[in-house]
């Protein structure tokens, strides 16, 4: 059986799930989030919170329900806590700036790159202007648009300049040697 299909996923007292056949609807202090399953697993309330159930032990219901219970989980979480990813800007002129609700981001092209924020997603510059929080409560969507904005300007290996994950690691290159 799944390791993390099996867990029970306990519900937090702020936060109201309602089941209607495949449709899970979460509603908490941060929003509203709703999931349509898959035809293949079922989910039921018990005393200790939601179980995901699969009737049968094939490849495909296997993955299914360990996917299952993590994104129920994961929408538990994001509207009782949120989820958030930080990325730092390493390079000299690079930098962001807040514009409203948006991000302006000067990244050493000719032109500043305008990220426009998409629904239910927080974009806020620090005020040295070389780090960028992304928050919102859906999981997905916030790796997505750091993913997006990181897409921009890649860390490169030589100087390590471009737009890094916070806590990436980017392993340097040493640059060409000259000759004799």
């Amino acid at each position: 059986m799944s390791r993390i299909g099996k867990k029970i996923i306990t519900i937090p007292e702020k936060v109201e799930v309602s089941i209607d056949g495949k449709k899970v609807s979460v509603k908490g202090p941060k929003g509203t989030l709703s999931l349509v399953l898959h035809d293949v697993v079922s989910i039921e309330r018990t005393a200790e919170g939601l179980e995901i159930k699969r009737p049968d032990d094939q490849k495909f219901s296997r993955s299914i329900h360990g996917t299952s219970r993590a994104l129920v989980a994961n929408m538990i979480e994001g509207v009782s806590k949120g989820f958030q990813k930080t990325l730092e800007i390493t390079g000299v002129g690079y930098r962001a700036e807040q514009k409203g609700k948006d991000l302006n981001l000067v990244l050493g092209f000719s032109h500043p790159v305008e990220y426009k924020a998409p629904e239910g997603i927080t974009l806020t510059a620090s005020e040295d202007k070389l780090k960028v929080v992304i928050s919102g409560i859906d999981k997905q969507k916030v790796g997505q648009v750091a993913a997006e904005i990181r897409k921009y300007r890649e860390p490169e290996p030589y100087k390590g300049k471009g737009i890094r994950y916070s806590g990436e690691y980017i392993l340097r290159k040493q640059g060409k040697k000259t000759g004799k």
